[in-house]
């Protein structure tokens, strides 16, 4: 809903296939601000979004922009300055008007699903909510799977603050326990998932530095959450650090769809 007239196709495109199951899954997610942490009565930052193999390079492609939502300090939607999308990024302005922390983030949630129907297999794409008007009475051999991704964010104009930090309960998710606007390299943080509001127990997270392409070995540690969602970062160094995480749920069978929940952020730590 961000996007300029003339990137609107673009955008649009490129938010469908973030639905599809393709080798670009394998790729990294990213939003990547220019400052993640400010002082003074206001700001501009520029946020750039893309995929890629490399961490925060630019490489393979844009992500796009119809998912964008910013939350700022006070709760309410903030609307950022598309500035356009490119070969490998989409790139965004986003003007810090308000003192305290703002939550950035692309969160896509759809479903795609095939059929039979008069011996002709059909693809259907929609929401949940399409679900039953948009495959037909008689269909059979029916296949469908519900994606759920979030990417994102966090900047802070001067004090921190945790308004826009709340769940969504929706999907997989990360709750900040350490504010994810004062992390320290060197001092551990802590941070919650929830799945659909509720604690995931036993989620697989990869944690890694950026800057893999100048490394021999990627650095990527794989932490799993407790019982109560929660997990246990430490950072070595100063310097901006990738979240990945993923689960699945459920079979198609007159029950919930199968469901791909994904996330992935940027934190960055800062010296001490």
């Amino acid at each position: 809903m961000f996007a300029k007239p003339s990137l609107f196709a673009a955008s649009l495109a490129l938010g469908f296939s973030a639905f599809l199951p393709t080798a670009a899954e394998a790729h990294r997610r990213w939003l990547l601000p220019s400052s993640t942490v400010m002082a003074g009565e206001e700001e501009t930052i520029t946020v750039d979004a893309a995929a890629s193999n490399g961490l925060f390079i630019f490489e393979h492609r844009p992500l796009g922009l119809d998912d964008l939502v910013v939350t700022g300090p006070d709760g309410q939607v903030v609307e950022p300055d598309v500035i356009g999308t490119g070969s490998y990024r989409s790139v965004f302005d986003l003007k810090l008007e308000r003192q305290g922390t703002y939550r950035i983030a692309i969160a896509s949630n759809g479903m795609i699903g095939s059929y039979e129907l008069d011996g002709e297999r059909r693809r259907w794409r929609g929401s949940r909510e399409d679900m039953a008007s948009g495959i037909p009475a008689g269909a059979i051999n029916v296949s469908v799977s519900e994606n759920v991704a979030r990417t994102e964010t966090f900047v802070t104009l001067g004090a921190p603050n945790e308004t826009a930090l709340a769940p969504t309960n929706v999907g997989l998710e990360m709750i900040p326990v350490t504010h994810p606007n004062d992390l320290i390299a060197g001092e551990t943080a802590q941070m919650r998932f929830l799945m659909d509001g509720a604690p995931a127990a036993g989620i697989e997270i990869e944690f890694v530095a950026g800057g893999t392409r100048y490394r021999d070995e990627p650095g990527i540690q794989t932490l799993t959450t407790d019982a109560d969602g929660m997990i246990t970062l430490d950072a070595g160094e100063p310097g901006l650090y990738y979240l990945e995480a993923s689960a699945g749920r459920g079979e198609y069978e007159d029950g919930p769809p199968n469901r791909r929940l994904s996330y992935t952020a940027v934190l960055e730590f800062m010296p001490l």
